[in-house]
Formats: structure tokens, sequence, C-alpha cells
């Protein structure tokens, strides 16, 4: 509506990969070879990695992969800038308020893969820094049968754990809490952000009381500035659609890249893009993104919300 950014049309092309890694990848390469200027806010860890993998090979800067995955920050990739926290914040958060309310022992919900392994140690290295102890951990693969999630169950069961959490799917973290409900198991159940609305509407009343980390503020409450103005810039573009954390992210990442274009300049390029990057703090209405030439791990912004017995997040 300004006319652009310094005079510049902001052109957004979208390729789908169906969540899956190899077709991340071949569309980021797609892209770049068709003239992309930067690759954009992928979605999920898997392919926001394999995204990164083709920026790093490249040369061309990926902005605000919207995925918690630990190897998008460790090792330091030049050429990748998330927004968002990492789970390994959302983790802590998680953590830190169990600590607080009593909890000692923790199981960890985690995909058998060498990211979900990556998350084990991180969950493993914040348990040793708060004297709290994993004392189940509970890897699936992605074809998990049912008699499977039946026997994590009666895991839990017999270590009896004070909380689980979990890395990601929630479709299959809630079979596994009804599983655990059903057998009136006590543990207390917590989340990362991933899927947290799909979580709670899977398990219903089952989800109450349960507290989820999420990377943005309430998208409903008007505590912060940048949930305000989303709620108007939605009111005004998309009338009728529902407010949601992962619309918050996305609006969220999109106003921290148009703010970085902003302060890049009248000469864009790649190289100058990454020096303003690296040189930046921005203050996006009560969420800080901040990149050093060192570090580009973005916000560490974690919020915890509970689920009501209204069946609504409240933070």
């Amino acid at each position: 509506a300004a006319g652009g950014i310094h005079g510049r049309k902001v052109v957004l092309r979208t390729l789908d990969d169906d969540n899956k890694s190899p077709a991340a990848e071949a569309n980021a390469r797609q892209l770049i070879s068709e003239g992309a200027f930067i690759l954009f806010a992928s979605q999920e860890g898997g392919p926001s990695t394999a995204v990164a993998k083709a920026a790093e090979e490249l040369r061309v800067p990926f902005f605000g992969p919207m995925a918690g995955s630990p190897n998008l920050r460790r090792p330091h990739s030049p050429m990748v800038f998330p927004v968002r926290a990492e789970h390994r914040d959302e983790f802590r958060a998680l953590m830190e308020w169990g600590q607080r309310t009593g909890l000692k022992s923790v199981g960890f919900f985690h995909a058998d893969s060498d990211v979900g392994r990556a998350h084990l140690d991180n969950v493993k290295l914040a348990a040793t820094e708060l004297g709290m102890n994993v004392t189940l951990t509970l890897p699936f693969k992605g074809d998990i049968s049912d008699p499977q999630l039946d026997d994590m169950a009666s895991q839990i069961t017999t270590t009896l754990p004070d909380m689980v959490l979990n890395h990601g799917s929630a479709g299959l973290y809630a079979k596994l809490i009804a599983k655990a409900r059903k057998a009136r198991i006590k543990t207390t159940f917590m989340a990362v952000n991933s899927g947290s609305t799909q979580l709670a509407n899977d398990l219903g009343p089952l989800a109450h009381g349960m507290v989820f980390a999420q990377v943005v503020p309430s998208p409903w409450e008007r505590k912060h500035a940048i949930s305000r103005e989303f709620q108007e810039a939605m009111a005004k573009s998309r009338p009728g659609v529902a407010l949601s954390y992962g619309g918050l992210e996305g609006f969220l990442t999109a106003k921290a890249l148009v703010t970085a274009l902003q302060a890049t300049g009248k000469d864009l390029t790649r190289a100058n893009f990454i020096v303003s990057l690296e040189r930046s703090s921005f203050e996006l209405g009560g969420v800080t993104v901040r990149y050093t030439p060192k570090s580009h791990d973005g916000s560490n912004f974690v919020d915890l919300s509970m689920f009501s017995r209204e069946d609504r997040f409240i933070h």
C-alpha cells in the first residue's frame, strides 16, 4: 500500500513441500534458480533443515524458518536467520514451570531421529542445570502402532515421571495422553507450541489444565503491541477468519522480514542484507529479534499458556 520497501514491491512465491524434506530442498533450489532474492518461512523442522542445506550451498539467505530444530542454529549457519525461539527454549520454560510447582522427574516423547535425539540432549542438559532427572525417554517412529503406544503408556505407569513433555507430533502425543488418562496415570503432561491447538482439540476435556509453551504472545489478548497489530490487520484483510498462534507467528515473521529490508536501505543486495541483519536488533511489539555475526538466534521469546475449562488458551 505504501508502494513497497524503498520503492521495491515484495513478491511472495510459494511451493508446497508436502512436509517432505527432499521436496523442500528441491523447491528451494528451484526458487533460487528462478531468481528468488531470499528463501523465506518454510515450516517444520525436517523441511526447514533441508532448505537450510540448499541455502548454505548456494549462498542465499534463508530468513524465518518456522521451526524449532536445534540444527538451524548449531552449528552456526551463516545463511540461516530464524525468527522464532527454538524448542530448547520451550523445553526449559516448561521444565522451569514444573520445577516451580514441585515436579522433579521428566519423561520425554520424541522422534527416533537425529533431530529428536538432539532435542533429547537439550532436555537432559536443561534437567541437569535445573537439578531435575530425565527418568523416561519415549522415542517413536513415524509408523508407530497402537500397541506400541499402549506399551509407552505402560512405561509411564511403571516409571511415573512427574511430568512428560514432547517434541512435536501432536496427533501421536494426543493418543498417548488419552491412553495414559484412561489408565488413570497422574503424570502432568505438557507440550511445546507445535500443534498445540490440534492437541487441545483432539483431547477435548482431557486437555483442560495442560500447560503449553508458545513462541509468540497470545493472538487473542491485547497485552502485546504485536498481538494488537495482528488483530487489526486480520480484521481488515481477513474478517471472520479465526486468530491462531500459527497465524501470529507468520505475521511476526513477515514483519521481521519487512523491518530487515527497510533497515538494509535502497542498495539491496544479499551481502548488504546479511550485513544489515548482523548489526540489527528489532523490537516487534513486545518480541525482540537480534542477530550478530556469530549468532543468528533471532528471538528467545517463550510464553506459557494453559488450556482452560472454557476451552481456550490463557497466558
